[in-house]
Order: C-alpha cells, then structure tokens, then sequence
C-alpha cells in the first residue's frame, strides 16, 4: 500500500457540524464516530452534507474517504434523493485531490465497494490518485467495475446525471 505524504490539513471548526448521537448518528458505526470528532482522526473537510479523511489503509499516494456527515447506509441504499449527495461526494473529493496538488486529474480512481465487499456500512466514497501508482493488490482491490468495486463513472444505472463541474457522467443506480 502507498502513502498518504504532503496532504494539506483542513481548517474545520467539527464543532459547529457536530452531528451528535441523534438523528443521523449511529454509535456502532466507526465513520459516524470519525466525523463527530469522536476518534482522533484528522478531517480535511466537514460540511452540513459531507466530510473528508484518509483512508488508514492507503492503496494509493493519495487515497481519501468522502463520506456523508450523517450516516447513510452502503451504497446499494442509494435512491433518488441522494443523486446529490453523491455528486457532492464527487466533488469534495476532485476538490480535495486539488488541494493537495494532483495535477493529473485523468490518473485517479473514485469509487464505493459494493455489499458485502465493504467493511463499513456508512457510505464512502474512495477516492484514489495516482491510480497508475497503484501496487498490485490495491490494483486488484480498487479494480474498477469488478462485482467488489463500483468507479462512480462507470456505475450501472437507470438515469446518467450529468455533472458540469467536473467535466463527468455521474451515473447513478436508482431505487424507489
């Protein structure tokens, strides 16, 4: 696995979105407890919608975690009130990698585990640069559309949302 080195730290009051354990808060879950600032970890972003952390096994130089501030199961949850979610996911990542100079936009890997690949189920969105960088198992881990790993470009939908900022197809799967 790779190294997380030269990542800019966030400058976040966590207080001020502090999720708390009602609504939104689940106690089991080691994501919810991350961004409430319960474990130590150090966050790169935090809004009202989502936050941002490394991943504490990188498979990439740089290989983040976006995930919701309030809990949301995996991603085979997902339905057509979190289209935005997700693309603000998207987002904070593509913001996130800039920030801390990755340059090659066209070298990265973003994507969700797919049930019952992922160890955590709080959404999370992997975002992993440079993907050429890559060593053979985080390769085989993060391999994009496999049955264990989803890229969100190349996501299995009902509806394609476009996303003009980033330049991307953003498919979404939909359920009811």
């Amino acid at each position: 696995m790779a190294t997380n080195e030269g990542s800019e730290r966030a400058n976040v009051d966590i207080s001020k979105i502090k999720v708390g354990q009602g609504e939104g808060y689940d106690k089991k879950c080691i994501f919810c407890k991350v961004v409430n600032n319960e474990m130590g970890t150090e966050i790169l972003h935090v809004d009202e919608e989502v936050s941002c952390f490394r991943d504490i096994k990188p498979g990439a130089p740089h290989h983040y975690l976006v995930v919701p501030t309030r809990h949301v199961g995996n991603c085979k949850s997902l339905s057509k009130e979190h289209v935005s979610l997700v693309e603000k996911m998207v987002e904070i990542g593509m913001e996130i990698l800039q920030k801390n100079n990755v340059l090659d936009l066209s070298d990265v890997r973003f994507g969700f585990h797919w049930p019952p690949f992922c160890s955590v189920s709080h959404l999370h969105l992997h975002v992993l640069a440079p993907a050429s960088q890559m060593g053979f198992m985080s390769r085989l881990f993060y391999r994009p559309n496999s049955y264990w790993f989803v890229t969100v470009k190349g996501w299995p939908s009902i509806q394609y949302v476009r996303d003009t900022h980033l330049y991307q197809s953003i498919p979404i799967r939909l359920t009811s």
